[in-house]
């Protein structure tokens, strides 16, 4: 999948106006709509030009999309990055898989149902727009609960029409025995209301930070840990340090890298709590004192020991 820069689709600069925006587009569809359009792959260039205003014409996507589009060009590679569009507020529901029919792979995965970026408009109403933002935060606040300061980016459009962002800051409470993907609900910091009408809420979509340590399935976390070669081989008591404190793990005699150690309820908490699986992992100390390349040539020689013996090849 490729990047695209949507400001060139318009052939608008970054720091255009949204009556600029709206003109690039009006002066494109009329030489690109399929209606009345000679152009060659005139469908394709109205799909994409489609795309570039249900992007820059809302104050919000747009804000989102230009904090993305400084890492990448035109036509380069692209994956989303993860929690890309972590820390902004987005309002309304979602776009429907029939919405984006007409779009591009690209837009679909910055803009579907799966981003909050791609939460949309749904129509004016008494009562404020409720809002979603995407968070992120550390596994261990799931273990215990916290309290957090939580800066969200909310656009705002000044006089002339640029789209500017504005700072958000909330003191949240995370609840203990909270999931990746739950939505912590704060009443009435959502949009204002309509002629008095009470604000909507905000939605705040939870995700973990991301840590080369652990791999959370649901409540269940899996954790590697180190061992010495003479504890996988002897069994040992041994003490590491996991999300919710530092606990006592039990390894079998004659255990190898990758075996798994069940932990009961040692995951995430809840009604039905997590398990915590910890996966051993075998670490050779280094030969790099004369001491310990002897004691290395002591294996080598006394232990009739062939891992490779019996795979073929």
């Amino acid at each position: 999948m490729e990047f695209k820069d949507y400001y060139q689709v318009l052939g608008v600069e970054k720091t255009a106006t949204a009556e600029e925006i709206k003109k690039a587009y009006r002066k494109l569809a009329r030489k690109f709509h399929p209606d009345v359009s000679k152009e060659p792959e005139a469908e394709l260039r109205m799909q994409e030009i489609n795309e570039a205003k249900a992007v820059l014409a809302d104050p919000e996507k747009r804000l989102a999309y230009d904090q993305l589009a400084e890492q990448y060009r035109s036509g380069q590679d692209f994956q989303p990055p993860p929690d890309w569009d972590a820390g902004f507020e987005f309002r309304g529901g979602g776009f429907e898989e029939a919405d984006l029919g007409e779009f591009s792979d690209f837009f679909a995965n910055l803009f579907g149902q799966g981003g909050r970026a791609g939460r949309g408009r749904r129509g004016y109403q008494m009562r404020g727009e409720d809002r979603h933002a995407k968070v992120v935060i550390d596994l261990e606040d799931a273990y215990h609960g916290a309290t957090r300061a939580i800066t969200l980016q909310v656009p705002r459009v000044d006089a002339q029409g640029r789209v500017l962002s504005r700072e958000h800051t909330l003191n949240v409470r995370i609840p203990q025995g909270v999931k990746a993907g739950q939505h912590i609900r704060l009443s009435g910091q959502g949009g204002p209301g309509l002629g008095g009408g009470p604000p909507g809420d905000l939605f705040l979509e939870i995700h973990f930070t991301s840590d080369p340590r652990y791999r959370v399935e649901g409540r269940d976390v899996h954790q590697r840990v180190p061992v010495t070669p003479w504890e996988a081989a002897l069994g040992a008591s041994i003490q590491t340090p996991t999300p919710s404190g530092v606990v006592k793990v039990k390894v079998p005699a004659g255990s190898q890298s990758g075996r798994r150690l069940r932990l009961k309820g040692r995951g995430i908490p809840g009604p039905e709590p997590g398990d915590l699986y910890v996966e051993l992992e075998v670490v050779l100390p280094p030969a790099d004192t004369d001491r310990a390349r002897e004691l290395y040539e002591t294996m080598a020689q006394e232990l009739a020991f062939d891992p490779r013996q019996g795979r073929g090849g």
